[in-house]
């Protein structure tokens, strides 16, 4: 008990931001309030960590909402809102671009912090929204009101999960949001005793603060919101990212180290590297790269996985086993890569018909295949059998077919690959941008792993 609460004292002095810091961050956001507010067009207001005091040292993230009357129609919301969060911007600085979830709003980058201008409705309670933000402003009260007394708690909670890999309900990492980590520590009473829930956690827990769901979720992980009663705050974690939660919360709890809340180092490899971690392996790898769609990344980012998982059963259905596959996006190109336990295999395979006491099918199969000359048909296991040429006898072969365009791809993936993909093999997929990813495709191993790999 005593070292684990040395160990957190020491985190904290190192993870609460300075006065200073937070002097600044706040001054940038009172100029910003009161520059939209004098506009008597919107009503500002800060939203996230920022607004709540719980954000990390160095986490420079300020979003600032613009509310527009609920009147107001959705083109409305967009021209107005878009046309407000731009003269705004322009107000402090030339470093500003327009990005787009549900609607549009502005990134700038004003004083070295990075600021989103987002509009959104003043709806009256989170259950008449009409846009996903318009919900954001709800959470950001209700933490505000409650989180006295348990901020270094989240702070430490925030960092813990960070350092472990879980942190953040973006689609590739499918893990714990900011506001998640927040009730957790409200619901359960500080850092200690969520890690001490945590480690008895199952699939299928749920979490009603204010016990008010008014439906049921499938997800492992089920936290009701607290202004929403019909939505799952844990949406986002993957059952691999809760018992990787589980996993640290044990480990953390039996040996308390500092550790557990330093950031991994990320790791990369050499092209030689590569080549001589394939010739140990004995395993082929395979890269198809192809230009980023034009979209956000929780639109692709789903249809990334889908397509890596119809390319894996293609390959598989042609008999070709898939050892491994795995995706990653990046601004301008994407990422498909496979590792495979071979990457040929014969000319011919076997095709097996009906038994022969099928009789209509059967004489069928029979009458087609004696009709092409194959070879037989022959009796096997009471079946008609024939042997016939392999479509595709290489990886590479089909992997850059168009019979890849054949299988489950995401739509916006699919058009990008209408445009061409590229296919390498072996040490050839190596690129420098993506050198770390391909060390994390090989160097796959849990949380708790690392850290006890890397002290």
């Amino acid at each position: 008990m005593v070292e684990r609460l040395a160990c957190e004292n020491l985190v904290l002095k190192r993870i609460r931001p300075s006065k200073i810091e937070r002097d600044h961050i706040c001054g940038v956001a009172h100029r910003l309030l009161n520059a939209i507010n004098a506009t008597g067009e919107a009503d500002g207001m800060v939203v996230g960590s920022i607004a709540r005091n719980t954000w990390i040292k160095g986490d420079r993230d300020l979003d600032i909402f613009l509310l527009f009357p609920p009147s107001l129609s959705h083109e409305g919301l967009k021209e107005k809102g878009l046309s407000l969060a731009h003269s705004i911007a322009s107000l402090f600085t030339e470093k500003f671009c327009e990005k787009y979830a549900e609607h549009p709003y502005i990134n700038a980058l004003i004083d070295d912090i990075d600021v989103d201008l987002v509009p959104c409705y003043a709806v009256e309670t989170a259950t008449k929204i009409q846009s996903s933000v318009d919900r954001t402003p709800f959470h950001t009260r209700y933490i505000a009101d409650k989180i006295n007394g348990r901020i270094d708690d989240v702070l430490l909670l925030k960092q813990f999960t960070k350092a472990g890999g879980i942190y953040g309900s973006d689609q590739m990492t499918e893990g714990f949001s900011g506001y998640l980590c927040e009730l957790l520590v409200l619901y359960y009473g500080g850092f200690a005793p969520l890690l001490e829930a945590v480690t008895k956690w199952r699939p299928g827990t749920i979490i009603d603060i204010e016990q008010h769901a008014a439906k049921s979720f499938s997800e492992p992980l089920i936290v009701i919101d607290p202004v929403d009663p019909k939505r799952n705050v844990a949406a986002s974690v993957s059952l691999d990212r809760m018992v990787e939660f589980i996993e640290l919360s044990r480990g953390y709890l039996n040996e308390p180290s500092e550790a557990f809340f330093i950031l991994s180092k990320e790791y990369s490899l050499t092209k030689n590297q590569l080549v001589s971690l394939l010739k140990k392996r004995g395993t082929y790898l395979f890269a198809i790269t192809f230009a980023t769609p034009p979209y956000i990344e929780e639109i692709i980012v789903p249809q990334l996985k889908r397509s890596a998982t119809s390319i894996r059963q293609h390959l598989e259905r042609n008999g070709f086993d898939v050892h491994h596959a795995d995706y990653f996006m990046q601004s301008d190109r994407c990422m498909l890569l496979f590792e495979l336990l071979t990457n040929k295999l014969p000319k011919i395979r076997h095709h097996t018909g009906p038994p022969l006491w099928n009789r209509t099918n059967a004489d069928k199969f029979f009458e087609k295949h004696i009709a092409d000359k194959s070879s037989g048909p022959y009796i096997k296991d009471g079946r008609y059998e024939v042997e016939v040429p392999r479509e595709f006898a290489y990886v590479k072969e089909l992997l850059s077919s168009p019979s890849l365009l054949n299988v489950s791809l995401g739509r916006h993936v699919r058009q990008s690959f209408e445009h061409g993909w590229t296919i390498n093999e072996g040490a050839l997929c190596w690129q420098k941008t993506f050198a770390p990813f391909i060390a994390g495709f090989f160097d796959r191993c849990s949380p708790l792993s690392r850290i006890k790999r890397d002290r």
